[in-house]
């Protein structure tokens, strides 16, 4: 229906909209965590504990960062949360138009698993916030006071979905639902945590009580998590475009693949804002993308016209398959193409 292209299109475009002001903010405050100096001796007797300078548009900024709290709690402060909020609820809206409403021809392949929209949706629901309740789990138990370890459960969580996706849905199916997962995982630690110890530290200040150092630190920890979920759930947004990747026969690697190269990449910005510049990182990621685009790329048959078969005495025989016409190749397309790809489609999905 036309109405339902438009409202795709509108929500899509708001979608991209709050993703780049939520990841461009994300992407700011820890360029702006990681570049904090020690301040000269009059700012620290005010209570900073770092600050930096910058310019930009034409005039100077200064930013500071108190080891406690202002003075006196000013009367506007700034919060980040709508652009988290923004985003996850536009992209399940778009999941649910394009994926769920279309389930039959974008979520479920018959090759792949030919199950009932009914219950691939709910499968889909399933890994999202299923793998969503297990990550606050580990978050809120001892596991996250051994940040490696935890690191570890992450990646294994993440691949076991990305492998189960594979196996359930189509291939651009599998990919938008590893990245409803993490974009989930993101926002719900910025629902979760970030933003409820925000509030407990605004309280405290304005009440001169003590802030508890974990409120900051379990802030911290899903930050960073979100800041290197950012590289590989922008490319998960943009893989439909790329059927090279989740056709593979191996899509669900593919994908591990992409996004572990993705995470490194982003790993050599985050030592550099620090002053540990490591250009290794950067090369061995950008060889790591190369070896992924020629193994992708590379024929897993030869293309050839002849093929071997096996004759009744065991021998090997050549096949020789009839040359490839104008004709066939619209019958083909007749068969195959049309039903969806024309003026007015017939295939009941569309």
């Amino acid at each position: 229906m036309p109405w339902l292209d438009w409202i795709s299109l509108f929500v899509r475009w708001f979608h991209v909209i709050a993703g780049v002001a939520w990841i461009g903010a994300s992407f700011y405050f820890i360029w702006l965590d990681n570049n904090l100096r020690t301040p000269p001796k009059w700012k620290q007797d005010k209570g900073i504990k770092g600050d930096l300078w910058a310019i930009h548009g034409g005039g100077f900024y200064e930013v500071a960062k108190y080891s406690y709290g202002p003075e006196k709690m000013p009367e506007t402060l700034h919060w980040f949360k709508w652009e988290a909020y923004t985003t996850w609820m536009s992209g399940f809206a778009l999941l649910v138009l394009v994926y769920y409403f279309g389930a039959s021809a974008f979520l479920i392949d018959p090759s792949v698993n030919a199950l009932p929209p009914t219950q691939a949706i709910s499968m889909g629901l399933g890994l999202i916030f299923g793998g969503l309740a297990l990550y606050e789990l580990a978050c809120r138990s001892p596991l996250a006071k051994y940040p490696v370890v935890f690191g570890l459960c992450l990646v294994a969580l993440v691949c076991t979905v990305t492998y189960l996706s594979t196996q359930w849905f189509s291939g651009r199916g599998a990919f938008i639902h590893v990245g409803a997962l993490i974009g989930t995982i993101m926002a719900g630690n910025v629902f979760f945590n970030i933003m409820p110890n925000q509030r407990k530290m605004v309280a405290a200040v304005a009440n001169k009580q003590d802030i508890d150092p974990q409120w900051g630190a379990g802030a911290k920890l899903r930050s960073v998590h979100n800041n290197y979920f950012t590289l590989p759930l922008l490319f998960i947004m943009i893989s439909n475009h790329y059927p090279m990747t989740y056709q593979h026969e191996l899509n669900w690697l593919v994908l591990i693949a992409l996004m572990a190269a993705a995470a490194w990449i982003r790993h050599y910005f985050n030592l550099k804002h620090v002053g540990v510049k490591k250009p290794s990182i950067l090369v061995s990621g950008a060889v790591a993308m190369l070896a992924i685009a020629l193994w992708v790329s590379w024929p897993s048959q030869p293309l050839t016209s002849q093929a071997p078969a096996h004759s009744e005495d065991g021998t090997v025989e050549a096949v020789t398959y009839p040359p490839v016409t104008q004709e066939r190749v619209i019958a083909l397309v007749n068969k195959h193409c049309v039903s969806c790809h024309s003026v007015e489609p017939t295939d009941d999905s569309f």
